[in-house]
């Protein structure tokens, strides 16, 4: 009887294990931190020789009991997660490492946590989604036009993404469907004489299919070392990207357009600062309904989205925009684990997230891939671009979270020092 206990409870944290690390995976956490958390969670629960290797569509798990070791392979993300269920997961993942809960517990409250419902409910979502285009859409073109376009269009989007929630099938195909709806109504108002512009107008309603997040965290990962897992994130963003020109391009032929139709070029207009800290006002509200975010983390979200846009910006004007969303991160990554483990915020995941999609490192590439369906010569030149864009942003992420522990380490070792030097001076003043 007691020869089948361990067995027993072994098998329950080999499963509690590789399904944290499915939830981990699914928030878009990077494969050397998931290893990490799962050892640490192996550790808790005394078992020190635990092997981990995690990558973007699968885990395996090595542990020992004492009894023999015991190997499971487990596969990647099942479901896409809401900024709410990220927040639970990273407290959960927390949990875990701390040894607050058992793993039976463990595995009862992520069940939960995958089983919750959003929020604000459908209309809630697609509300946000209407609301966080037109955000965008006033920081990329103010325009009349240009913003009743985005908010019909985001409207649509967003019923159209309500509709394919929990249809795994069709995950794949939307953003096809998607692009393609959206560039067909775009030049079908063009064409009857509505003065909009047709990348302007349609790359806001498909900012939340634009993979710049995943990009990035390739290039992260590559950084690091870890090969196979970043070069297949930088694969599947650039599938991604294809499928979006590809839907742009279907949507265009649809209606008898021209490709090229898509990449009419426009005169950037002078705007009011006030017009951008509106629409991050908007975009971040907007994220905030759409993907369900936890509670008290609106005001946290706009704070680093703002902070983060205006350091893109300032590094633009001195640098150029190449290398601006190097500037953006490295001041949005530290900001961001600021305001969790010292003001109690939510997980940085979930403020640093929204930072990325006002960015939109991504639309860069699709505009550059857009542009190799009808000039290769040009496309090839924006993806060399795009590369720049996806290095620098990384690097941010990366100089900015080791900023960030080192900073974290020198104020720890004086708080230490000082305690000594307040305990050598209690002795002497006993004395």
């Amino acid at each position: 009887m007691n020869a089948e206990a361990p067995s027993s409870e072994t098998d329950v944290l080999l499963e509690f294990m590789f399904r944290l690390g499915q939830a981990y995976l699914a928030c878009d956490e990077q494969t050397a931190e998931v290893e990490r958390i799962l050892r640490a969670t192996a550790t808790a629960r005394g078992m020190r020789r635990a092997r981990v290797v995690a990558f973007p569509t699968a885990v395996f798990i090595a542990v020992d009991d004492g009894a023999g070791e015991r190997v499971t392979l487990a596969e990647g993300p099942t479901q896409t997660l809401r900024l709410d269920q990220i927040a639970e997961v990273y407290a959960l993942g927390d949990a875990a490492q701390g040894r607050a809960l058992t793993p039976r517990e463990g595995l009862e409250r992520l069940a939960a946590i995958l089983r919750q419902p959003a929020r604000f409910g459908r209309a809630g979502s697609v509300a946000g989604h209407t609301i966080l285009t037109l955000g965008l859409a006033l920081v990329l073109m103010p325009t009349p036009t240009n913003l009743a376009a985005a908010g019909v269009l985001g409207a649509i989007v967003g019923v159209v993404k309500v509709l394919n929630r929990g249809r795994a099938v069709l995950a794949v195909p939307l953003p096809v469907v998607a692009a393609a709806l959206v560039s067909a109504l775009v030049l079908l108002a063009e064409k009857h004489g509505l003065p909009v512009r047709p990348l302007y107008a349609a790359v806001p309603p498909l900012v939340t299919f634009l993979p710049g997040a995943m990009l990035a965290l390739g290039m992260k990962e590559l950084a690091y070392g870890d090969m196979v897992s970043g070069s297949s994130r930088l694969t599947t963003g650039f599938v991604q990207l294809v499928l979006l020109a590809f839907g742009l391009a279907a949507g265009a032929a649809l209606v008898g357009a021209q490709r090229a139709d898509l990449l009419e070029a426009t005169v950037p207009l002078a705007r009011a600062p006030w017009i951008t800290v509106v629409g991050v006002a908007l975009f971040g509200l907007g994220v905030y309904l759409h993907f369900s975010a936890p509670k008290r983390s609106l005001g946290w979200m706009l704070f680093v989205m703002l902070v983060a846009l205006a350091a893109q910006r300032l590094g633009a004007g001195l640098f150029g925009s190449l290398i601006s969303g190097f500037f953006g991160t490295l001041v949005a990554t530290p900001l961001a684990y600021l305001i969790q483990q010292r003001f109690k915020g939510p997980p940085a995941t979930v403020t640093f997230l929204p930072s990325f999609w006002l960015l939109v490192p991504g639309s860069l590439g699709l505009q550059s891939v857009t542009r190799m369906l009808g000039d290769r010569v040009a496309g090839l030149e924006g993806l060399v671009s795009v590369v720049f864009v996806m290095a620098s942003i990384a690097l941010g992420t990366l100089v900015g979270v080791s900023f960030y522990k080192w900073v974290t380490e020198q104020a720890r070792w004086l708080r230490v020092q000082v305690a000594r030097s307040g305990s050598v001076f209690r002795r002497r003043d006993a004395r």
